[in-house]
């Protein structure tokens, strides 16, 4: 039987940090790292020692914090050309970062070895093989980065090949072939890993490394895999320079759900999906929807005939249960959404909603009115919510607004203000007049209006605005111009997003905000009794 294990290696805190916008703090690698291993990731390339003293900090602090399923991996270059390894200080910084694991990488194409690093191809070969050899004589387990693999592959094979080969009698128990351009394409991937598999045999296990600037880095990594290969490098959520790393948010979940191979344990693939979002939520990015397997979107529905097949068998439009990866189905609001849509929505409030239920058509009319007039529900689930109530009798508002007046200063009078609000609203016949102040308009009514309610309500200072848009939606209009206004909020358990439109973006946005305070309370009350 043929060997279906991957060996998974982890790069996001050493490639991914070279992406766009990404900066890691060594608490910050810490924390990633406990979610690899608590995911099942085999071996984590945490960065490089030699050339980032907040690299060797990390290390140093992670000897205090035991792993569970992963081994760390340090990551640097074969000895500088013409010096002996015990004088290369990156080697020592290698050693000294305490590893069990070792990632070194080298040069597979002659014109990297003669015109970048301008050395001779057989002083290349001996960088390798020496570098490989220091480190298994000083405990390491070495881990070959081929870089540039296919593109040397392509210009001078038998060269290519006998670079892997020097780090075969160096020592090198995995060989992983970087594409390093990410401009190859599937055949050529096949075709080099292939020779690669079968000219090292059985004396090392081959790997693949790939890069997303064709569109390619997942494709290419499976490619490998079927070719052979049974180590695979990549990122979470596809970090990394120019347009990424190959994505092991989409990897992992292809080479053991859909293809058969095992590469981390079977139990854990349910947590995938609360992994990258950990991930996402530690670099300060907000998680695509629209990737694979873990994106808010990957199991959504929209179109009413495809939402109906899916309530009678989700097998009609999903690959897979959502559940399998920890996602969950979602069905979005819209105009094209049909009335199996809305029935599925409303019974989670009101169970004796049927089809034929003269809310059900009330309600279609009012989304319809309200989505020509600018608002869009598929992205505001709290404000569908809300509506819903509203039409089927299920909704009471917790306050009333007498006013609200905000209005900006500049020059700004200290750090994070350049705004304030006031406000008066009335709970129970209770009148509350506050104010606040913030970093913008926006900011500053909803401290003003969390202050208002605190007394009244104390729930509402565990909600917090998460995220923040704005479009224009009739453009020619100009100033005169609708605007639609989606707020996302969290109360650190879940999060929701409500909507606003209005000529006026302040009153756009108070919409928004009271819809989203309000969906708070609402939900903290049914779940208080049980509902």
């Amino acid at each position: 039987m043929a060997d279906m294990n991957v060996e998974i290696l982890d790069s996001t805190l050493r490639d991914g940090a070279q992406g766009e916008g990404i900066s890691f703090s060594v608490q910050d690698k810490i924390h990633i790292c406990q979610a690899l291993d608590e995911l099942g990731i085999s071996l984590i390339e945490a960065g490089n020692p030699g050339s980032n003293p907040k690299d060797m900090e990390f290390f140093q602090e992670m000897k205090k914090i035991p792993l569970k399923n992963s081994k760390l991996a340090a990551f640097g270059a074969t000895r500088r050309k013409d010096i002996k390894c015990a004088e290369d200080v990156n080697l020592q910084s290698l050693l000294a970062a305490g590893t069990e694991y070792v990632v070194i990488f080298g040069k597979s194409w002659t014109f990297q070895v003669t015109d970048i690093i301008k050395t001779t191809l057989e002083e290349n070969l001996a960088m390798i093989r020496d570098t490989c050899a220091f480190l298994c004589e000083n405990g390491r387990k070495v881990v070959y980065d081929a870089e540039h693999f296919f593109t040397g592959f392509l210009a001078d094979p038998e060269y290519a090949l006998k670079s892997l080969e020097a780090a075969v009698e160096g020592g090198a128990e995995t060989l992983s072939l970087c594409e390093t351009k990410g401009g190859c394409m599937l055949k050529d991937v096949e075709r080099a890993v292939s020779a690669a598999v079968q000219r090292i045999g059985g004396r090392a296990r081959i790997g693949i490394h790939t890069h997303n600037d064709c569109g390619l880095a997942v494709a290419n990594s499976l490619i490998a895999v079927e070719a052979g290969a049974r180590h695979v490098q990549g990122t979470f959520l596809g970090f990394g320079e120019r347009t990424g790393n190959a994505n092991l948010s989409c990897i992992i979940p292809d080479l053991q759900l859909k293809m058969g191979y095992s590469c981390i344990p079977q139990e854990n693939i349910k947590n995938l999906t609360d992994i990258a979002k950990r991930i996402a939520e530690i670099t300060n990015i907000s998680l695509n929807s629209g990737l694979p397997f873990v994106g808010g979107s990957a199991f959504s529905h929209k179109a009413g005939m495809h939402i109906d097949a899916v309530l009678k068998n989700p097998e009609a439009y999903e690959h897979i249960s959502p559940e399998t990866v920890g996602n969950e189905r979602v069905f979005l609001m819209s105009e094209v959404a049909g009335r199996s849509t809305i029935i599925e929505k409303i019974q989670k409030i009101d169970p004796t909603i049927t089809k034929s239920s003269p809310q059900v058509a009330e309600l279609v009319k009012k989304m319809k009115e309200l989505e020509f007039d600018g608002y869009q529900f598929e992205g505001a689930d709290g404000s569908f919510e809300l509506l819903a109530r509203k039409v089927i009798g299920r909704y009471k508002p917790f306050f009333g607004l007498h006013y609200y007046q905000t209005s900006g200063m500049n020059p700004r009078i200290e750090e994070g203000v350049c705004a304030t609000a006031q406000i008066k609203v009335e709970v129970d016949g209770q009148i509350e007049v506050t104010a606040g102040e913030g970093d913008g308009p926006v900011n500053a009514l909803d401290i003003a209006l969390r202050k208002a309610l605190s007394r009244f309500y104390p729930a509402v200072n565990q909600i917090r605005l998460t995220d923040y848009k704005v479009r224009v939606l009739d453009g020619k209009s100009a100033t005169a111009s609708k605007v639609r206004v989606l707020i996302e909020s969290s109360d650190g358990k879940s999060t929701w997003t409500t909507i606003g439109v209005s000529s006026d973006v302040m009153e756009a946005s108070w919409l928004a905000l009271c819809d989203s305070f309000e969906y708070k309370l609402i939900n903290d009350i049914e779940k208080h009794l049980g509902k």
